[in-house]
């Protein structure tokens, strides 16, 4: 293949990644600006790749477990959010594949166990719906995706009968101090918004019904466990930099436009830090998108059930301007047939 093949199917392989990139709200620089950013970092790895003539190595930390606000999800296990992502993630690998015969894989690095102690859900409600993504995963056939978590770590696996020491060596194996953790947080605006996002998710999830202490005690505990979820998520990204060194390193955060993580939509939504696992898919006037549930519920939504199973809900709002970021069109694409409920 010549340079200028190469350098085309590169450029088409960005372009596909940055329709979906999560973007920092309120950046001073422009899209195009950081898009540049990112082409200097992604470009040339991406370029390796076809060099090679291999198949093209993504890594996804993502689908640790579910959030365990009720106004948040539906349930403890993975629904149409989950699958609407995984659906999402394969069909982008089909779409490459179209013009870079080798194709793309995504691995997605489940991290649940990574910071559940931190998150307050059981190992055994995180097992229960990693085996679920995994069953998601055969029923959709997504065939471009696989999963690995802590327990399929070298030198780690056989340590899954106690998870609190899997996350000892992980922590002392791959992770940086708390304290030197929170003063890179704090350098920079991208940093804090980090922090903050991190802690409202740790806020938000502490609201469970039956609580009756104050806000100012679930904001502070919200605080101190904020930066020890960052750091065992550094970490567990230290690992996998480690196992996987030439991956593409996709996120499900907001990243800086020169990192080497490239922060990723799964489905349409408003808030560039919501997640499959912190929301509900909601089915507006014909078009899904990712909103938290008490949103849905407010807009009337009826909750729709498949087999019995709470799955997402559906809102017919005709005057409702449904303000999405992404193209509506291509994620249409990828969300046809299988999920036409």
């Amino acid at each position: 293949m010549d340079s200028a093949r190469i350098e085309q199917i590169s450029l088409k392989i960005l372009h596909e990644l940055l329709q979906y990139r999560r973007r920092f709200p309120g950046l001073e620089a422009s899209n195009a600006d950081e898009e540049q950013a990112v082409s200097q970092v992604q470009l040339p790895r991406i370029r390796a790749f076809i060099e090679n003539e291999q198949r093209i190595e993504f890594v996804l930390p993502a689908f640790p477990t579910k959030s365990p606000n009720t106004n948040k999800v539906i349930g403890s296990v993975p629904d149409m959010a989950e699958r609407l992502s995984l659906i999402f993630l394969n069909s982008l690998c089909q779409r490459i594949q179209l013009y870079y015969p080798p194709g793309a894989h995504i691995v997605i690095c489940s991290d649940g166990h990574v910071f559940g102690d931190l998150i307050r859900v059981s190992d055994e409600a995180i097992n229960h719906y990693q085996h679920e993504i995994e069953n998601l995963l055969h029923e959709v056939g997504a065939t471009h995706l696989s999963v690995f978590n802590l327990g399929d770590v070298e030198g780690l696996a056989e340590h899954t009968g106690d998870y609190d020491l899997l996350r000892q060596l992980l922590v002392d194996g791959y992770a940086e101090p708390e304290v030197t953790i929170k003063q890179q947080l704090m350098q920079d605006e991208q940093g804090l918004q980090l922090y903050r996002a991190i802690t409202r998710f740790l806020y938000e999830d502490s609201q469970l019904p039956g609580y009756s202490g104050s806000n100012a005690a679930l904001q502070k505990d919200a605080k101190q466990r904020a930066c020890g979820v960052i750091q065992r998520s550094w970490a567990w990204g230290n690992l996998l930099a480690q196992h996987f060194p030439l991956a593409i390193r996709l996120s499900i955060h907001p990243q800086p436009a020169d990192s080497l993580k490239m922060g990723i939509h799964m489905m349409p939504t408003k808030d560039d830090w919501l997640t499959p696992w912190h929301g509900v898919a909601a089915k507006v006037n014909g078009q899904f998108v990712l909103m938290k549930r008490k949103d849905a519920q407010q807009l009337a939504g009826e909750l729709v059930a498949i087999r019995g199973t709470p799955s997402h809900y559906l809102i017919e709002q005709p005057q409702m301007a449904c303000c999405i970021t992404l193209r509506p069109s291509l994620w249409r694409a990828s969300f046809n047939g299988p999920v036409a409920v």
